[in-house]
């Protein structure tokens, strides 16, 4: 790599890590070419983004940028890196289905809104509702108060309703 190439190396990741929600890095020694490349096809397929990196020059692009900074002292050796796309949790699940297939893959270290993680808390990212499921959960509480309300609303007409019933099938079973 020439002075240029490297200059625009470290732009593109800066820029990457600017923008991505989740970040997580990687050791990825001992993998397949295959491996490598079934996890690379998964990341393009929910608009995340995996790259294999140089250290030194990832050090100097995390510079300046928010929380991604306090990840410098984790790359040391081979480092892949992930970066989510729009849904960062989706992006969580799927790199924990990668890790399953792939036991080569190890995480080092993680950054999810600025703050650095561990493994745990990787795997703590993965197990967040999606996006879609808080979504729902969200549409579910705004409906359950005018459902009560309407419940509330329709109680005195449908006892009123059981209480006629019941006297007429009183009244036919006297004769």
């Amino acid at each position: 790599m020439n002075r240029e190439q490297k200059t625009v190396f470290v732009e593109e990741i800066r820029g990457r890590f600017e923008s991505a929600p989740f970040v997580v890095l990687t050791d990825f020694k001992g993998s397949t070419v295959a491996q490598m490349d079934s996890l690379r096809r998964a990341c393009e397929s929910n608009g995340s983004h995996f790259q294999v990196v140089k250290n030194t020059l990832c050090k100097r692009a995390i510079q300046g940028v928010d929380g991604a900074s306090n990840l410098d002292e984790h790359f040391v050796g081979n480092v892949g890196v992930l970066f989510a796309g729009d849904d960062p949790i989706a992006a969580a699940k799927m790199f924990r289905a990668q890790v399953k297939d792939n036991n080569k893959l190890v995480v080092k270290a993680g950054l999810f809104e600025g703050d650095v993680l561990d493994e745990k808390g990787v795997a703590a990212v993965a197990d967040l509702p999606s996006r879609e499921e808080l979504l729902v959960t969200l549409l579910r509480t705004i409906q359950e108060g005018p459902r009560q309300i309407l419940g509330v609303i329709r109680a005195p007409a449908r006892d009123l309703l059981y209480l006629l019933s019941n006297y007429a099938n009183k009244l036919e079973s006297e004769g």
